[in-house]
């Protein structure tokens, strides 16, 4: 039976949206989960292009649950700031936003900052975004080793972003980034809507891989465990195979899990107890 470690499994408090820190945190305990994912959105952790969260108050409050935040993903998507962001001003903006997330990063006692390539406009060349999206890279994984901490960088689904939303995409940009202090992530919705493998991407990247957005899909939809197609005994035995030590957030980002997201993390918990060890 494959199996994963409990402390691999990072809850993520995306889904409590409309919920306290405090009944994110509960809730986490309450599943049985040891490890956070901690996502950078109000109302649990303000962040913008001036100032953050008192990371120390965060990270205490964390622990008193017995939590440990090993991860942190400031909001990329449905916020003002972009990785690839047009315009001089709005680039500035973004630059001083994402800097701020890897200072957050370390200061909240995470190793690892998620990112992606930003995107955009629907009406330029993918290369004019795409070296805006580079521009900003560089520079965070440069911000990234003087902090002591690692950006993962996921791939976007095609309707997120048109620059880096496959495997040969990740790899061109990694390769012209050229950082000790970025490394990829596997978002498997991204992934399965590719059209791409877990097999694959590890016998690509190898141990340059360090986090997983491991959820269900169809695969679209970052669905809860056992609400998509996705078998977790297959992907797990792919972990296995591949000694993958690394963490495995919960990213459920679909509205219809924002109501009851306790009831939504129990329910992973439970679908995923097989494949658990402590």
């Amino acid at each position: 039976m494959p199996f994963v470690d409990r402390k691999q499994i990072a809850g993520m408090n995306i889904h409590y949206l409309f919920y306290s820190l405090d009944y994110f945190l509960k809730s986490q305990q309450k599943a049985g989960i040891k490890t956070v994912e901690l996502w950078g959105g109000a109302p649990h952790f303000y962040m913008d292009a001036m100032e953050y969260n008192d990371c120390k108050y965060v990270r205490k409050k964390a622990n008193s649950y017995d939590l440990k935040i090993e991860v942190f993903t400031p909001e990329s998507i449905i916020y003002p700031y972009n990785v690839a962001a047009p315009g001089a001003e709005q680039f500035k903006k973004s630059k001083l936003y994402f800097t701020n997330a890897v200072k957050a990063t370390a200061e909240l006692g995470a190793k690892i900052m998620t990112i992606n390539s930003g995107y955009g406009y629907l009406n330029e060349s993918k290369e004019e975004a795409w070296k805006r999206s580079a521009d900003m890279l560089a520079h965070l994984a440069n911000i990234a080793e003087q902090e002591g901490i690692t950006i993962a960088m996921e791939t976007l689904r095609p309707e997120e972003s048109k620059i880096v939303t496959t495997m040969a995409d990740a790899s061109r940009m990694q390769e012209e980034i050229n950082s000790a202090s970025l490394k990829l992530m596997i978002d498997t919705v991204s992934m399965g809507v590719a059209g791409e493998t877990l097999d694959q991407w590890f016998e690509t990247f190898g141990r340059d891989i360090i986090h997983l957005h491991f959820i269900d899909g169809r695969p679209y939809g970052h669905l809860a465990w056992g609400d998509g197609n996705f078998s977790a005994e297959k992907m797990i035995q792919i972990l296995n195979d591949y000694n993958y030590k690394g963490f495995l957030g919960q990213e459920i980002t679909e509205p219809c899990y924002f109501e009851n997201p306790r009831e939504t993390d129990q329910e992973i918990m439970q679908n995923l107890r097989d494949f658990i060890q402590d």
